[in-house]
């Protein structure tokens, strides 16, 4: 049903239709939580330094924590010392944590943990992100920006800037859920006080022709970001290989496994860079370890070299110090933005440092 619903929230067709009174239902009751917040009824928090949201307003992976991780980089080389929150979807528990590359997947989540691992930064998760912001200003007072990580909807945080990121789906059929992918309409307003900025980031593999996407605002602009798995695999003893080498291995069977939103664009992309994998194992987004871990052996034959996304890897690598025949290397996934983001970027955080300095009387770090 999921996959049918994939390809009918892609089209107005019959499926899509016969759900559209729903999300009319849908409609309403994201409209009275915003009128909620509008009206005061609800309150947004601020934090005392700047917000960066990166979210999507569609369902399914688009790419939101390749994203989060190009941000941390590209900041630290603009002088920032940022920080990270987010829900920890699939953990254990709703309070607040502080995650660090040690931490399990169970306790962290499996994007919040691919995330420090690649990056070290600050973060914290928790189900009240103003909550979490808190904690990870008193645990690191050095950090200067904290990023909301998939915190489009989550109201409840004033936030200064927002990236939107979509794939190649756009926005579907252009409905909202469940007859469409849209979690609420779009264009989409920036929120907090003060509106903040929104941009737009559109992500795609090389030589995918992109259907129009509609800017957030009238004049705006949609900018492109380059996806596609890097050159080189790491498997759970740390050693890393060019993918080229794995592929130009002879009588080496090949497969691979995937829990994602969208496992068939990993496969995709494995054959871009010359993997022809014998054998497809496609499971739920946030599959855990031993979901994980028992689609593998269930598929496994001896010699078999399996391949899997990192967000995988957090979850399974831990388990395989038991399974000695098990290869399996994990692809990393590269986000390149233009560089014409990166211009519109660094002058709309310059905006909102501004907006923030003057409501405080002071200048932010």
């Amino acid at each position: 049903m999921s996959a049918r619903l994939q390809q009918a929230w892609l089209r107005r067709g019959p499926l899509a239709a016969l759900l559209w009174p729903v999300s009319q239902l849908y409609a309403t009751l994201t409209g009275l939580r915003r009128l909620a917040y509008r009206t005061g009824c609800k309150r947004s928090e601020r934090l005392p330094v700047p917000v960066l949201v990166v979210g999507n307003v569609v369902v399914g992976g688009a790419g939101k924590t390749p994203t989060v991780i190009a941000l941390l980089r590209h900041l630290r080389a603009r002088g920032w010392t940022p920080g990270v929150i987010s829900r920890g979807y699939g953990r254990e528990g709703d309070g607040c944590l502080e995650i660090t590359p040690d931490s399990s997947s169970r306790e962290a989540g499996d994007e919040p943990l691919l995330i420090a691992r690649a990056t070290g930064a600050p973060m914290v998760v928790g189900r009240r992100r103003a909550e979490a912001g808190r904690l990870l200003l008193a645990r690191h007072p050095e950090v200067d920006l904290v990023i909301c990580d998939d915190g489009m909807q989550h109201w409840a945080l004033a936030r200064d800037l927002t990236v939107v990121v979509f794939d190649e789906r756009g926005t579907g059929n252009g409905w909202l859920l469940p007859a469409g992918l849209l979690r609420e309409p779009w264009p989409a307003r920036p929120w907090g006080d003060g509106a903040g900025e929104l941009l737009v980031l559109r992500t795609a593999r090389p030589g995918v022709e992109l259907p129009p996407l509609l800017p957030a605002r009238p004049g705006g602009s949609v900018h492109a970001a380059r996806r596609e798995l890097a050159a080189e695999a790491v498997d759970a003893r740390g050693l890393r290989c060019t993918l080229a080498e794995l592929a130009l291995a002879e009588g080496v069977e090949t497969g691979a496994l995937a829990g994602i939103a969208q496992p068939q664009r990993f496969f995709e992309m494995l054959r871009a860079r010359g993997l022809a994998p014998q054998q497809e194992l496609a499971l739920p987004d946030h599959a855990d370890g031993p979901a994980l871990l028992a689609t593998l052996l269930a598929g496994h034959r001896p010699g078999r070299r399996w391949f899997c996304t990192e967000k995988d890897a957090v979850k399974l690598f831990p388990l395989l110090s038991g399974q000695p025949e098990l290869a399996v290397w994990a692809v990393p996934l590269v986000q390149t933005p233009e560089a014409a983001f990166w211009n519109e970027f660094d002058r709309a955080l310059e905006r909102a440092r501004e907006r923030l300095s003057s409501r405080h009387g002071r200048q932010t770090p």
